[in-house]
């Protein structure tokens, strides 16, 4: 397999507008390895290539064991090639390839991003707190809206990796997307607490900040993998409402456990939810959830 030619001009070719018949030679994240067996015996390797604009399958037949070398599931890399239509899909016939060299190119601008404008969805984000009135609630929502980091966290960070939402800004479509629910909900059922709810709706994921890895795809931290959102977003919230003299016992209690809640009422002590706002949060997470799922996955995609 001959070396994979060294470039610096731009690349263009983006993958959901490539056709079969199509030459390629271009740097794309890999997020799939795999060495099989052909019915003849040989070896070769099963990959997938992916950008910001989709993923396809690709294979290499030729000193598949050489090739498989050079780079790694998760590295950026050049490849040259050609697409075929195998079985009435898509797939890149690989005659090349090698890990892109340090620098060749930003792993981070090969994951997929959310398609609705970030900065539409911050200003919702700020307008959905400012419906918040109770002085406590309201606080905590101005201490963490004020925090940059943590809205740089907020815009970058995916709802998941395989399922709704996961792309990069995937966490604060589908927060604003719940939230804006929340007080829709409030609207139609006024005995709801709505300080609680839109709150506990703006910050129930609020651990997913700290979850997750970018590179050629996205990835669990440490934290993410040991402790998960849920874990991570109660500590988060204990830590920043501490500071807040507002924030008292009750509140904090109350919002903890719709937080704690909004998968289902199991990792409630008594497997319960302890309160109507709890339930409606994990109602109005699962029809966010579910919708966007089917949107992009179909109908079944497990919810």
């Amino acid at each position: 397999m001959a070396a994979v030619p060294d470039t610096s001009e731009p690349e263009v070719q983006q993958i959901a507008t490539l056709r079969a018949g199509d030459d390629v030679q271009g740097v794309f994240a890999c997020t799939r390895k795999e060495r099989l067996m052909s019915r003849a015996g040989t070896p070769y390797l099963a990959l997938e290539l992916r950008d910001r604009t989709g993923a396809i399958p690709a294979r290499i037949f030729r000193d598949a064991d050489v090739a498989a070398a050079r780079f790694e599931r998760g590295d950026l890399v050049r490849v040259a090639g050609r697409v075929e239509r195998f079985r009435e899909e898509l797939q890149l016939d690989v005659r090349a390839i090698a890990a892109a060299a340090p620098g060749d190119a930003d792993p981070a601008a090969f994951l997929p991003t959310a398609y609705r404008d970030l900065d539409e969805l911050d200003g919702f984000l700020e307008h959905l707190a400012r419906e918040v009135h109770d002085p406590g609630f309201r606080a905590l929502l101005e201490s963490l809206l004020a925090d940059d980091a943590l809205r740089r966290a907020w815009r970058t960070a995916p709802c998941s990796r395989n399922g709704h939402h996961a792309y990069l800004g995937g966490l604060l479509e589908h927060t604003v997307a719940v939230a804006t629910l929340a007080q829709e909900a409030c609207l139609l059922h006024v005995r709801l607490n709505s300080d609680l709810l839109i709150t506990a709706a703006i910050v129930h994921d609020l651990g997913k900040t700290e979850e997750f890895t970018y590179g050629a795809e996205i990835g669990l931290s440490d934290a993410g993998r040991l402790l998960g959102h849920v874990e991570l977003g109660l500590r988060l919230l204990d830590e920043r409402a501490a500071g807040i003299p507002a924030m008292d016992a009750e509140r904090r209690l109350a919002l903890a456990h719709c937080v704690l809640t909004h998968h289902g009422p199991d990792s409630a002590p008594n497997r319960r939810f302890g309160s109507p706002e709890a339930l409606a949060l994990h109602r109005l997470n699962a029809v966010d959830a579910a919708i966007k799922g089917a949107l992009e996955q179909g109908l079944g995609l497990d919810s």
